[in-house]
């Protein structure tokens, strides 16, 4: 099987995404890999798999390899003498934020019906939106955090009981992302999370809470990852999820009992399916008082979590097997035919 691997973007995390590409090659070992660069500023770009590396993008070198187009069905290639199609058997989004997870990219992968794994538009944008996110949960019946909300342009006034942790409403990797303990600290975060996005969440700071990742998808079963609780000394900040996202080693399966590993699994059905049928995402929970709280979705995870998984290529292979189809419409213009034909205009 040929992946193509999507990665880039124009987003805060474009450089995060490189990261989680080049973990790929160390990932997919036995699976035939085609890259495919989005650059900041939305040109594609075929990556020579042999060749690929952090410098060949920092330096801007990138862009002497071959541009690429759409065209119904395939990304091309367009030379002088005609257009020569990338073959490929399926596309992996790996662009984390903007681009990738709020529903471009796989819009236009729907658009140009080429088939890809990735949360399609509707999950995109439920997941990538933290206040939507929050809608999604309360509708299912999967309990998540109190929170208020605020807009740049709102009064900055807080009423929960400090501290408190404000997130961007559009971002990841916990940029732009502050634990507030006191009314002081509370106008340098907001302006720190204005920075990045123009609306932010703002939640309780449980100290000491417990948190569990749990990954996975549907393919003809559900496949779970192990449940992992992160190591972390406050929150996890940007520089170790950055760390994070190369990861490509296996790590610990949380010690919990059988009953809450249950529980995290069942809140995680009730999230993926039927919107992120697909894809596999990854989602984080708090553990409050042996209750399940969804604290996010990452519907793109740093390197697609491949650490939890004890087969994660054979599943990816798995996932491409089982994709979403999206409904087939036939235009036969037959409705415009009955007009024409009523008006003598056959």
């Amino acid at each position: 099987m040929n992946i193509a691997i999507l990665f880039g973007g124009s987003s805060f995390e474009h450089e995060i995404s490189i990261v989680s590409a080049i973990t790929m090659k160390k990932v997919l070992k036995n699976t035939v890999l085609t890259y495919i660069f989005v650059s900041a500023d939305r040109k594609f770009y075929l990556i020579d798999s042999e060749k690929i590396n952090s410098k060949l993008f920092s330096s801007g070198a990138y862009r002497k390899s071959k541009e690429l187009t759409l065209k119904q069905g395939a990304f091309v290639i367009d030379g002088m003498f005609g257009s020569k199609t990338v073959e490929i058997d399926v596309a992996l989004n790996l662009i984390h934020g903007r681009d990738g997870e709020d529903g471009k990219i796989s819009s236009m992968m729907e658009f140009f019906s080429i088939p890809f794994i990735s949360p399609r538009t509707e999950a995109s944008i439920l997941s990538y939106n933290k206040l939507y996110t929050k809608f999604l949960a309360e509708s299912l019946g999967v309990k998540s955090v109190a929170y208020e909300y605020l807009s740049k342009s709102d009064e900055r006034k807080v009423t929960m009981d400090y501290p408190i942790i404000i997130k961007p409403v559009r971002l990841g990797s916990s940029i732009g992302v502050s634990i507030v303990r006191g009314p002081s600290e509370l106008e340098y975060a907001l302006d720190v999370a204005f920075e990045f996005d123009s609306d932010v969440i703002i939640e309780p700071f449980v100290e000491g809470v417990k948190e569990y990742n749990l990954a996975g998808c549907f393919t003809s079963e559900w496949e779970f990852s192990i449940i992992e609780e992160p190591q972390k000394e406050i929150f996890l900040d940007f520089e170790k999820k950055y760390m994070d996202f190369s990861r490509d080693s296996k790590v610990l399966a949380a010690d919990i009992e059988s009953s809450l590993e249950r529980k995290i699994q069942e809140s995680f059905k009730k999230i993926y399916d039927p919107l992120f049928l697909g894809s596999i995402i990854r989602c984080d929970f708090f553990v409050i008082e042996d209750e399940v709280y969804l604290n996010e979705i990452n519907p793109i995870p740093g390197s697609m979590a491949n650490y939890l998984f004890d087969d994660f290529e054979g599943m990816l292979k798995r996932v491409a097997k089982s994709l979403p189809k999206e409904q087939k419409i036939t235009v036969n213009y037959q409705y415009i035919h009955s007009i024409q034909n009523a008006k003598g205009k056959a």
